[in-house]
């Protein structure tokens, strides 16, 4: 796997934290703890705001705008938080930070515990793919021939012809959009996605993916009922239709 320079160890104060920007424009949020570094995507998932301005003791980062908190060790959602943080693996070599790239199908929640081999299929199957900032990767009406996880970038998922919340669904690397490939019963598009900036997904085929799935009956079982979960939340959000 690659690593990309993120800054020297002196740049982040013991304890505390910073913000810095690595090769390709990737921001982060780099905290110390003891002997410990973590990176973390550099603005809060809930409304976009600046995580280096909120408050931080050492162990628990609160975002100063709605005060939702987070475990600096793991990235988990605490208190009011409703979504954990995007981590990025930390190496230290000499007095030097690295963060180490890794496939979004790895931190992607719904294959999490699948097979090894099945996991090795539907990684075959995938497709990286960039997209300029303003791309429509999908319309409601189109074919839902693929799904995507996001891998790199930000991307809007809008269900209906009405935002499914104040900002739309704001989607973090791992997350899995354009669902609807994985439903027999589903051909069409319902909903629609945009980058917001320049953004790299993996694309998968719906159908080889329910193929090698369906060799794999346990891990088949799990993908589908998290997969229902994941529907569930999109369409009970106030406004989804």
């Amino acid at each position: 796997m690659s690593k990309r320079f993120v800054c020297p160890r002196s740049q982040v104060p013991p304890n505390g934290m910073t913000e810095c920007e690595v090769e390709g424009g990737l921001k982060l949020l780099v905290a110390n703890s003891g002997d410990d570094y973590f990176a973390y995507q550099a603005m809060c998932p809930h409304q976009e705001v600046a995580l280096c301005e909120g408050l931080y003791d050492g162990s628990v980062l609160t975002c100063h705008q709605h005060l939702w908190q987070w475990d600096i060790r793991t990235g988990a959602a605490m208190g009011l938080a409703e979504a954990p943080l995007e981590s990025f693996p930390v190496q230290l070599q000499g007095d030097s930070l690295y963060v180490v790239a890794q496939s979004a199908l790895n931190t992607a929640e719904l294959f999490t515990g699948i097979g090894e081999q099945t996991l090795a299929a539907i990684m075959a199957l995938a497709r990286k793919e960039q997209y300029a900032a303003g791309t429509s990767l999908y319309d409601i009406g189109d074919p839902a021939d693929d799904f995507f996880i996001l891998d790199s970038g930000r991307v809007e998922f809008l269900i209906g012809r009405e935002r499914a919340s104040p900002a739309g669904f704001m989607l973090r690397k791992g997350e899995l959009f354009g669902w609807a490939a994985l439903l027999e019963s589903q051909p069409h598009r319902i909903a629609r996605a945009t980058c917001l900036e320049e953004s790299e997904v993996l694309r998968i085929n719906g159908k080889q993916a329910l193929q090698a799935l369906a060799a794999d009956p346990a891990s088949g079982f799990l993908v589908m009922r998290r997969l229902s979960s994941l529907i569930a939340r999109y369409l009970a959000s106030p406004g989804a239709n």
